[in-house]
């Protein structure tokens, strides 16, 4: 099986539609050779991740949920919080 590298730029592109497209390359869906059981995707390379774009009011309304395994352990983080302080958050787009 000959598995591909794909180099992609994530700039200015939207968080959930590259997500899908990355996910289908990593599962190997885009191949006429696809099998659910065998590994077939391809090597995948993001540039500029820290440049998508969300859409709407993600970063304060998207949620991310853990548990940590104790009893009433869950916990919460929104997008923008998840962002790392380092960085600026991601562009938001009406």
């Amino acid at each position: 099986m000959r598995r591909d590298w794909y180099v992609v730029d994530a700039t200015g592109k939207t968080l959930g539609r590259l997500a899908t497209q990355l996910a289908m390359r990593l599962r190997g869906k885009h191949k006429p050779e696809y099998t659910p059981h065998v590994d077939t995707g391809d090597h995948i390379i993001v540039l500029n991740a820290g440049k998508i774009r969300v859409t709407g009011d993600k970063l304060k309304d998207k949620m991310y949920y853990w548990h940590t395994g104790a009893i009433g352990g869950i916990k919460s983080k929104s997008l923008e919080r998840c962002w790392p302080s380092t960085r600026s958050a991601p562009s938001s787009s009406r």
